[in-house]
């Protein structure tokens, strides 16, 4: 048994100074003399180095004064994670549509552009968004305005003409809703709140 013993401690030290060995010569560990490179500024002849740090956000832990505004706020959650991905997808159609129009030769070619975006968009509202209440679909008028910067009023106006805007906007507003609203962070601080802690743009904000 005691040989068994120190056999096994043994071969503990063996894997350990192994594993040491591989530590030692592994090109990604650093060691305290190892040199990292770091982006540097000239101030009065003298380099002073600096790292980009990821942002970070700090928020106060929420307080609700009463079990309703409780439940005012995780239905104003549910109703805001709901819509979010359409706005975001919405954003990334459109910011492809305007890297494609500026590269097209012609207006032939930004009319065919236009019709496709405008395809992708109603096959996702054809899916999804029709079976959006008027609350949700009021929240997803603003967040396409956080997301594209463009008003979906102004957003239709541009691609599909004034009448066609006006026409929309009189069907949205026999429903309640405005498609002419903004989204103002201040104003909208409870929405705000939600996105940024949703881990939506945990990625980067575009």
């Amino acid at each position: 048994m005691k040989f068994l013993r120190l056999s096994v401690i043994l071969l503990v030290v063996l894997m350990s100074k192994m594993a040491l060995g591989q530590y030692k010569n592994d090109p990604t560990v650093k060691g305290m003399a190892d040199t990292i490179r770091v982006s540097t500024t000239n101030i009065n002849n003298e380099l002073i180095p600096w790292v980009v740090i990821p942002e970070i956000t700090i928020s106060d832990t929420r307080l609700f004064k009463s079990p309703e505004e409780k439940a005012k706020f995780n239905r104003l959650r549910y109703n805001v994670l709901k819509v979010l991905p359409y706005a975001m997808y919405a954003r990334r159609k459109y910011a492809d549509l305007q890297v494609q129009l500026n590269y097209a030769k012609s207006r032939k070619e930004k009319r065919v552009l236009i019709k496709t975006f405008e395809g992708e968009i109603k096959d996702m509202f054809n899916k999804e968004i029709k079976n959006l209440t008027i609350t949700q679909g009021g929240i997803l008028i603003k967040l396409i305005d956080r997301e594209t910067g463009t008003s979906s009023y102004d957003l239709l106006k541009d691609m599909k003409g004034g009448i066609t805007a006006f026409f929309y906007q009189s069907i949205a507003r026999i429903f309640g809703n405005n498609l002419k609203n903004t989204y103002d962070p201040q104003e909208d601080r409870d929405i705000e709140a939600i996105i940024q802690a949703s881990g939506y743009y945990s990625y980067s904000y575009l």
